[in-house]
C-alpha cells in the first residue's frame, strides 16, 4: 500500500513539474508581442552545444547568449527575417533547426530521395529478372527416349 502511494505521488510530481523553459526571467521583455516573437524565434534555431535542441530549451551558456542576442535585435528594430539572416551570416546556415531549401544544401535534400529511388530500382530489377528467368524447358527427343527405356517394364 504504501508503495503505490509512493509511486502515485511520484508520478503526479512529475506531471505537476511539465516541461521547463530554459528562458530565464531576466531575458523575459516588457512588451509581450516582442517577447512572443522572441520565443517562436527561439523555437527555430538550434543550440551551437546540444545536439538538435532548440535554444528556447537549451541551458547552455551559449544559448542563453543568443536568446538575448535575438532580444536585442528585436528591440532595436529587425523583423523576423532580418534576424535568421543576422544569426545564419554570423554562425552558419547550422543555427537554423529546419534549413531553408538552397542551392548549397541541395545534396541534403535529394539524397534520401536518391537512395529511396536506387532501392527502388534494384527491387524492381531484381524481381523482374527472377520473373523472367527461364524455367526448366521440356525434354529433348533423345531425353525422352532414354526416359522411356527406363520406364519400361522388365521381364
Amino acid at each position: 500500500m504504501i508503495w503505490r502511494l509512493l509511486i502515485a505521488s511520484l508520478l503526479f510530481g512529475l506531471l505537476v513539474i511539465g516541461p521547463a523553459g530554459a528562458v530565464e526571467p531576466d531575458e523575459v521583455l516588457a512588451d509581450p508581442v516582442l517577447e512572443a516573437r522572441a520565443r517562436d524565434l527561439s523555437a527555430q534555431l538550434r543550440c551551437l552545444v546540444c545536439q538538435n535542441q532548440s535554444i528556447d530549451n537549451s541551458d547552455a551558456p551559449l544559448a542563453k547568449d543568443l536568446r538575448v542576442l535575438v532580444r536585442e535585435r528585436l528591440v532595436a528594430g529587425d523583423n523576423d527575417d532580418q534576424v535568421r539572416f543576422f544569426l545564419v551570416s554570423r554562425y552558419g546556415e547550422f543555427v537554423l533547426l529546419k534549413p531553408r531549401f538552397s542551392a548549397g544544401n541541395l545534396a541534403l535534400w535529394l539524397t534520401p530521395l536518391l537512395v529511396l529511388f536506387i532501392g527502388a530500382f534494384v527491387l524492381w530489377r531484381g524481381r523482374r529478372q527472377s520473373v523472367s528467368a527461364p524455367g526448366p524447358t521440356g525434354l529433348s527427343d533423345a531425353e525422352e527416349k532414354e526416359l522411356a527405356k527406363l520406364l519400361e517394364p522388365r521381364e
